[in-house]
Formats: structure tokens, C-alpha cells, sequence
């Protein structure tokens, strides 16, 4: 008998729930198993009928950029009864199903392992009073479950996100971005209130983001004075030119001894304590709506396939399939939960270093670099300090680096240096275009795209290297950071080699790495590559749009070069059927199978067909060639349109989580700079997450000749665009 699957949404909504439900209906056709939808969330189980149906390809069609849940999600009283999960477990063995995928927050989560574990207890019942035959009994012995986290909190243990928190960050962050520009021309603060309950990680990365200069998180409460220490941060920063004053309010914060923060309590302070005009924002229910981020569809779409692979195979124990550096990660479900729900405890008992570890390192790192850069000092101190650092971009344009330049600028004075801005990269360094950046100069730039210094990819060759020596050595240079991409990194090899023979090269440099391509070393994700993907899938989903009203298929070319990062991302957050990539190359026999199944999938009715394309996936096969030879094959029955998005990418404002990973290179830069200065080594050096590593080992990580890293993280979404694109039982395919 083949397999059934039920997939269900529970619990509160959140964005990127549609491209989970997909990944899981088609995952499961494209294994031959079938797939029914549980509408409504637990209250369709209990109500049986027509609320249990099955789902096709076509069923979930269109809907990864929807927010919310196409299914329905509802809380469900009679669920919590022993008699109402009895009844539930009828209904299902009623259509034959006995593995769930349920997409929910850690409640919905916990009450399905409840379920899980007294299974077989409701079926031995419903066989003595007749409601289930013995045959039934028999197949459906057992309840197989995976969990996938869907909430904008951000509060389960294990994961590193969880669905819906990015897209929740984009509208926070938005909001924040808009309330900046009008506080600002009135002078006022504003006090913006988000969701989280217990925890704090939508109000510090938004505050991050978002530039704040303040923020209550429920993990690490302030003392019972902290209106003193807000109002000597808020007035530093207004004495040092800052026009606007931000706070972001927890909605869960209370101080060190449990008594609430309230948005209107921290209101109250600003006013009547410091005379501030101060509003309040309670963005509210806009953090669950409006459409998905990029990485709340790819990521979703991952993790879904994931489910799937889990409750087919021999899953004797309910996971909760979550990510771990952007890589599917399962977990024990009871382990994952207690986990979770022990950090509400550790607050309560005033264990908050505990809380906050309990939240991982990355979450300890972040509060930290926000309370140094909230908290950072406004000038240098000393009257002649001795230590310079220069900051300039050298490589393509990646959003975010101004973020980067910003961060690195205020902890870089904090930490004592004089911070020199190099304006247009080394040509500017040679010609001796460098300006002192102090605190207020870089006030704003935060969520500015474009690159405020300016960028160049041209790196000095033989007949320079003197005249860069000479203009290091006369402006008195003691390191340097270097922001951008790949050719960054080919100008720090260049650095390595020539120190010897000029020693004013032989100074700390780093690169911080920033490129759209996303092919840098030793990284998850390089600044600027999470903005270009979104711009690219939103562009996407307009072309969708434009399409509704006609037969038509499109090839779409995104940037990236030999890498394919960018392409394949976007293919599976758009829905594409199909991801050409400098990686796999083009032959006329495969382009034969998909001119194929593009006919096929038309000719039963399609209406839309996508391909996405890498810039250099083949030198042969361009776009243009591809939309011809699309076209001509279908012989009037579809129109085929190229689309190259071209610098587009690297344009818009930088997206959270680049802003966020600037911060958090910066401040890893500034300190292993301020290492490095005070033990006068002369090393050159590149930035990761992981720390910052010796130029010696990048000849273990790049291959230089296609300019790419030799790991790459984002080839295990292939088999999911496979899964997801490819209609089972033919080549036909549906977005």
C-alpha cells in the first residue's frame, strides 16, 4: 500500500509556512508517496471530512510567496482532551495516514509528540469499539512525526532559524528604517515595541539592523537604574551629532528583579526624565505578514524536503528538523522542546548568563558587539593617538558595506584608533585620497546601499606597488581593512608576497569579505550576497505577475560569475524547474530533455515555465540563445522571454542579515586589529565567523582559477530543486 503522508500548519502563522508545505507535498510525490493536507491545523484532524484531503503537485502551485498558510492553522481546544486526540487519530486512520509533518511553534510540536506516544493506546480503543478494523490496527500501529519550526521568535533551541523569523526581521527592520528618517527631521526618539515573548532575538537583531541605540531583550535584564544608563548612552550619542534617538522594546523585557518594560514605560523615561519628544511604535501583527524573505523560502523549502526524507526513513523518535549552518540539522523533538522551555525558566530564577547561552554563541556575540556599539566611545580620547587604521573597499559593489564601513569605524575609535577612509579603493590609497572618519561622519549609513567610500576591483600590480608603499609609509598607515570580494583577497596574497621587500606593507591587513557572488572563503554567507538573492527573487516573482495572462516561459540570468550561489537560490525560492550553473556546465542533449519537458508541461496546460541561469554558466549557451531555442521549439503554442537582472543585484537597501553579519565581522576585525597593533605583527589575514585566518590557508580553500571556494555549502539545495521542479512520473514540471 503506498505511503501517506499528512501535512499540517499549527499554531500562530508565519511567513515562508507556504514554502514548507510545498517542499513537503512534492518531496513526498516525488518519493511516490501520497500527500493529504490537514486544513485548519489540529481543529481539521478532530473534525475529519473533507478538512483531510489529499494534495497534488498542482495544489500547491504559486504559493511560496504567499505569506501566511494556505492551509489554515487554528487553535484547537478539543485537541488538549484525551477523547478529541482519539478522535483525531480516527480521522486519520480513516484516510490511511500515520506519518505527520507538522509545521508549528514548540506547543503545536509538543502536543503531536503527546500524540505520537499515545498512538497506539487510541488505536487498541478505537479497535474494541468497532471505529477502526483489525486490518487497519494492523497497518497503522504507530505514528511516524517530524516537526518543523515555524515562528517568528526565533525561540527554539537547536536551530539557528526557524521559519518566518527573517521575514519577520525585513518587516521590523523597514518599519525602524522609516520611523529613522522622520525622527530625524523632528529630532525626536521613538520607542518601537516587537514581538518574541521570551525571546529577545527579534528586538537585538532589529537593533542591530536598525541602528538602534538601545534595547530591552528578556534574556539579559538591565538593573532596577537602568533609566540612568539609557539616558547616558542616548545623550552620548546626541551630543555626538545623532539627530534621533531608537529604542527596541522585547515585548517580554522586565529589569533584573521581574518587573516589566514596557514600550510606554520606556516612553515615559525619554519624556519625563530627558525631555525627549518621544513616541511609541508597537509594530504588532505586521511582523507575521506580507511575503516571504528569500531565506525564509529557500530555507523552508530545504528543511521541508528534509521532513519528508525523515518520516520516510526509520524514524523510531520524533525530530524536529531545523538548520545548522544552512544545512538541514534534526534533533530529537522532546530534547529540543525541554530545551527551549527551560530558558523561561532560567530567566525566572535570574539565571541569565545561563538564558543567554542557552540561546547559542552566536546570540551571546551579537549582544555583545550592540552593547559595544551602543555603549562605544564617541572620540578618541587621547590627544595624539598613535594608531591609524585605514578602511577602504577594493572588488564589486555588495550592499552592506557601508554597514560594515560604519561598524568598523565606531569600535574602531572606540578601541583608540584614528579611522582613515580610503575613497576608491587602492587607487585612492596611492593617490593619497584618505579622510579622518570620526564617530558622527558615519551617522546614517547603516541602511544606505551603494558603498560610501567607494569601490574598485583594480588591485596594483608591479609598476605600483612603490607608489602604495610610499602613500602607506608618508600617511603613516599602522593596518589596514579591507572590505570587498574576491579580488580583496587577491590583493592580500599580493601584500603577503611584497612586505618583504617594502616594510611599510609589512602591517596587520585584513579583508572583511563582501561580495553578491556569495564564492568567498570560509563563509556561510559574504555581505551583501542575502540582499542581491532577494532583490533577484523579488524580481522573480514579478515576472510571475507579468506572465499571468499568457501562455509564457522565462530564462532568467542572475550574476555570480562561476559561482553558482546566487542562481540556485534564487531558483529555489522562485520555483523555478530549472538552475543552469557554471558548475554543472550545458550540453545540447540536456537542453533537448528540457526543451521537452517545456512543451509537455504546456501542452497539459501550464501557463508559466522558469529557468534560471548563471552568468557564466556556459560560454556557448547564453540567455539569448536559450530563449530562442526555447521559442522556436514550441512553435507558437508558448512565448519565451529573457530577462538578464544584471547590476540590479547590487543595488537596494542592504537586507538585516547583511547589516547584522557586517556588525559581526567588524567587531571581530577591530579586535583581532587591536591585538595584532599591540604586538606590532605585520600579518595578513582574512575574516570568517569562525575567526579571522592566516593568508597562508587560502590556497587550502579557493580555487583561484574559477574564483570560487572549493566547499560549497549551497550545492545541497540541488536535490531539493530537484525534487521540487520536477514533476514525478514524466519531465513535466510546474512552478
Amino acid at each position: 500500500m503506498t505511503v501517506r503522508i499528512g501535512v499540517l500548519t499549527s499554531g500562530g502563522d508565519a511567513q515562508g509556512m507556504n514554502a514548507a508545505v510545498r517542499a513537503v507535498v512534492r518531496t513526498a510525490l516525488s518519493a511516490h508517496a501520497e500527500v493529504y493536507g490537514i486544513l485548519e491545523g489540529w481543529q481539521g484532524a478532530v473534525d475529519g471530512g473533507d478538512y483531510i484531503r489529499p494534495l497534488d503537485w498542482d495544489d500547491v502551485s504559486g504559493i511560496t510567496a504567499l505569506g501566511g498558510t494556505v492551509i489554515g492553522t487554528a487553535r484547537c481546544a478539543a485537541f488538549r482532551t484525551a477523547e478529541g486526540r482519539r478522535t483525531a487519530v480516527a480521522h486519520l486512520i480513516e484516510k490511511g495516514i500515520d506519518r505527520l509533518i507538522v509545521i508549528g511553534g514548540d506547543g503545536s510540536l509538543t502536543g503531536t509528540d503527546a500524540l505520537r506516544a499515545e498512538w497506539p493506546d487510541h488505536v487498541a480503543a478505537l479497535l474494541a469499539s468497532g471505529a477502526i478494523t483489525p486490518e487497519q490496527a494492523e497497518r497503522h500501529h504507530s505514528l511516524v512525526i517530524a516537526g518543523l519550526v515555524g515562528s517568528i521568535d526565533n525561540d527554539m533551541v537547536g536551530t539557528d532559524m526557524t521559519i518566518g523569523t527573517d521575514s519577520a526581521l525585513h518587516r521590523i527592520v523597514e518599519a525602524i528604517d522609516a520611523i529613522a528618517s522622520t525622527a530625524a527631521s523632528h529630532q525626536r526618539s521613538f520607542v518601537v515595541e516587537v514581538m518574541g515573548r521570551h525571546c529577545g532575538y527579534l528586538a537585538l537583531m532589529a537593533a542591530i539592523a536598525g541602528g538602534a541605540d538601545y534595547v530591552f531583550i528578556p534574556e539579559q535584564p538591565p538593573s532596577a537604574d537602568w533609566h540612568a544608563h539609557m539616558a547616558s548612552v542616548l545623550r552620548r550619542a546626541r551630543n555626538a551629532g545623532r539627530r534621533t534617538s531608537i529604542v527596541v522594546v522585547a515585548e517580554g523585557a522586565a529589569d533584573a528583579d521581574g518587573n516589566p518594560i514596557t514600550a510606554e514605560h520606556v516612553r515615559a523615561v525619554l519624556s519625563d526624565e530627558m525631555g525627549e519628544d518621544a513616541r511609541v511604535t508597537i509594530l504588532g501583527h505586521v511582523q507575521r505578514g506580507g511575503t516571504p524573505s528569500a531565506y525564509d523560502r529557500w530555507m523552508a523549502s530545504m528543511i521541508g524536503h528534509a521532513a519528508v526524507e525523515q518520516v520516510l526513513g526509520d524514524a523510531s523518535e520524533a525530530q524536529v528538523v531545523g538548520v545548522r549552518a544552512n544545512r538541514p540539522h534534526a534533533q530529537p523533538l522532546v530534547e529540543a522542546v525541554a530545551a527551549t522551555r527551560n530558558i523561561a525558566t532560567l530567566i525566572a530564577e535570574k539565571r541569565f548568563d545561563e538564558a543567554m547561552a542557552a540561546r547559542g554563541h552566536s546570540f551571546v556575540q551579537m549582544h555583545a558587539a550592540f552593547r559595544r556599539l551602543s555603549e562605544a566611545r564617541t572620540a578618541v580620547e587621547t590627544p595624539d593617538p598613535d594608531k591609524r587604521v585605514a578602511i577602504m573597499h577594493v572588488g564589486g559593489l555588495a550592499p552592506g558595506m557601508n554597514a560594515a564601513a560604519k561598524a568598523l569605524v565606531r569600535l574602531g575609535v572606540d578601541h583608540g584608533f584614528t579611522m582613515l577612509g580610503v575613497q576608491g579603493g587602492f587607487p585612492g590609497l596611492i593617490a593619497g585620497d584618505v579622510r579622518e572618519l570620526r564617530w558622527g561622519d558615519v551617522e546614517g549609513w547603516t541602511s544606505t546601499g551603494g558603498a560610501n567610500l567607494g569601490t574598485r576591483r583594480w588591485i596594483p600590480g608591479e609598476e605600483e606597488l612603490y607608489g602604495l608603499a610610499r602613500s602607506v609609509e608618508t600617511l603613516g598607515i599602522d593596518g589596514i581593512v579591507i572590505v570587498g570580494g574576491f579580488n580583496a583577497y587577491r590583493a592580500l596574497t599580493l601584500l603577503q608576497e611584497e612586505k618583504k621587500r617594502y616594510p611599510s606593507l609589512n602591517i596587520p591587513t585584513v579583508v572583511l569579505p563582501a561580495s553578491i557572488d556569495n564564492n568567498l572563503p570560509g563563509l556561510q554567507m559574504a555581505i551583501g550576497a542575502d540582499t542581491a538573492l532577494n532583490v533577484a527573487v523579488q524580481a522573480v516573482d514579478r515576472i510571475k505577475l507579468s506572465a499571468s495572462a499568457a501562455k509564457r516561459a522565462f530564462v532568467v540570468e542572475t550574476m555570480g560569475r562561476h559561482c553558482g550561489f546566487l542562481a540556485l537560490a534564487t531558483g529555489v525560492a522562485g520555483g523555478a524547474e530549472r538552475v543552469y550553473l557554471n558548475e554543472d556546465g550545458l550540453s545540447i542533449g540536456a537542453l533537448a530533455a528540457d526543451i521537452d519537458a517545456m512543451v509537455a508541461a504546456f501542452s497539459g496546460g501550464q501557463s508559466f515555465w522558469l529557468a534560471i541561469r548563471n552568468e557564466e554558466a556556459s560560454a556557448f549557451y547564453t540567455t539569448d540563445l536559450l530563449t530562442r531555442m526555447f521559442e522556436a521549439e514550441g512553435h507558437g503554442l508558448y512565448s519565451v522571454r529573457g530577462v538578464v537582472l544584471g547590476h540590479v543585484q547590487q543595488g537596494g537597501t542592504p537586507s538585516p542579515f547583511d547589516r547584522i553579519n557586517g556588525v559581526r565581522l567588524a567587531a571581530a576585525v577591530t579586535d583581532w586589529m587591536n591585538e595584532k597593533l599591540a604586538t606590532g605583527e605585520g600579518i595578513q589575514a582574512f575574516a570568517t565567523p569562525d575567526g579571522i585566518r592566516p593568508v597562508k590557508e587560502l590556497d587550502d580553500l579557493v580555487d583561484w582559477e574559477v574564483r570560487r571556494p572549493l566547499e560549497q555549502w549551497w550545492l545541497v539545495l540541488k536535490p531539493v530543486l530537484a525534487a521540487l521542479g520536477h514533476r514525478p512520473g514524466s519531465d513535466v514540471a510546474n512552478t
